[in-house]
């Protein structure tokens, strides 16, 4: 089968014939219609997260995917051969920029029905850390205030429409020229980062959902009441994250310090601060797709990429111009 693949971290993306994988137990085989493109492709490639995530050579780059069952291995009850579905596939076993990929079975989800394949293959990644995000670590309320940073981006565009749809004031922070989007998409207010900075506007919010890290991530902290929490998927992992990702001690003792900022100052604010490493979660997306299909979601798309032009539709990612998803159409 044809894969976008890498032999080693840091080495160039290519497209690669491969065998194709066979499912185990509780495994489906889904041949693969449409994938989407994230920023833990390009991170992954480049061996940002080989700390988190060890992986084995030919790695077979993507996560995020939607398609047809195939197969399907011993003790598969949920689905049979002919099943649409989606699914944000495993951390340990990725794969998704490829003909067929292998699919543990309790992260599949069945596809919206209401979305073609390249729609479905945008939502998994953003839509569960949106999820996990809003609704898992900060349990949004319905009139609470939240800010959701970088709105036009794949996760800002799913969050915005998640946190209106759970009630809450929100505001985002975008571009100029995407404020019209996002507000199409239920915010309240849109701030310009580029000429304001947004702690002078979204005072004493609930909850944030962090997606950059550094200097912003900071800020954000001062942004947020006392006993609010920030969510980030862009700063470090700290050591309360690494002590429950069981990493080992000297690897928690390292990140506790380097993220000894962030910690000191949520604790002066008495800020609630958690880093989320999304995970795959096949009843989610059953929810979620519920939403897709009652109208209360809708994928945002940006462009879409042929299979063979896949390592560029990672660069177009990596550029940081996409609004909304970015998706690899595989196969008919």
């Amino acid at each position: 089968m044809k894969a976008l693949a890498i032999r080693r971290y840091k080495a160039p993306m290519e497209m690669m014939e491969l065998p194709r994988p066979e499912p185990g137990p509780g495994e489906l085989l889904v041949r693969v219609r449409a994938a989407g493109v994230n920023p833990i492709d390009y991170k992954i490639r480049d061996g940002a997260v080989k700390v988190l995530l060890p992986f084995s050579f030919p790695l077979i780059l993507g996560t995020d995917l939607a398609g047809d069952v195939a197969a399907v291995g011993p003790g598969v009850t949920r689905f049979k051969v002919g099943d649409a579905v989606y699914t944000r596939l495993d951390n340990a076993r990725i794969g998704a920029f490829a003909e067929y990929a292998v699919v543990r079975e309790s992260t599949a989800a069945r596809k919206p029905a209401r979305l073609d394949y390249a729609e479905a293959a945008s939502l998994p990644l953003v839509g569960l850390t949106a999820w996990q995000a809003l609704i898992d670590l900060a349990q949004l309320r319905a009139g609470q205030k939240v800010l959701i940073h970088a709105g036009s981006g794949g996760v800002g565009t799913f969050a915005i429409q998640l946190a209106k749809h759970l009630g809450a004031h929100v505001t985002t922070t975008a571009g100029a020229r995407n404020h019209a989007l996002v507000k199409s998409l239920g915010a309240d207010v849109a701030i310009d980062y580029r000429t304001t900075p947004f702690e002078t506007i979204a005072r004493d919010q609930d909850v944030i959902l962090d997606t950059q890290g550094g200097e912003t991530l900071l800020r954000s902290i001062k942004a947020v009441r006392p006993g609010g929490v920030v969510v980030t998927i862009g700063g470090r992992p700290n050591g309360k994250f690494a002590r429950a990702w069981g990493l080992s001690l000297p690897l928690v003792w390292i990140l506790g310090m380097l993220n000894h900022k962030v910690d000191r100052l949520a604790r002066e604010r008495a800020v609630r601060f958690e880093y989320l490493f999304m995970h795959a979660n096949g009843e989610q997306l059953e929810s979620i797709g519920a939403l897709v299909d009652q109208g209360v979601i809708k994928p945002i798309l940006d462009k879409t990429f042929p299979l063979e032009s896949a390592a560029e539709a990672i660069s177009y990612v990596e550029s940081g111009r996409a609004v909304g998803k970015v998706v690899i159409h595989v196969a008919e």
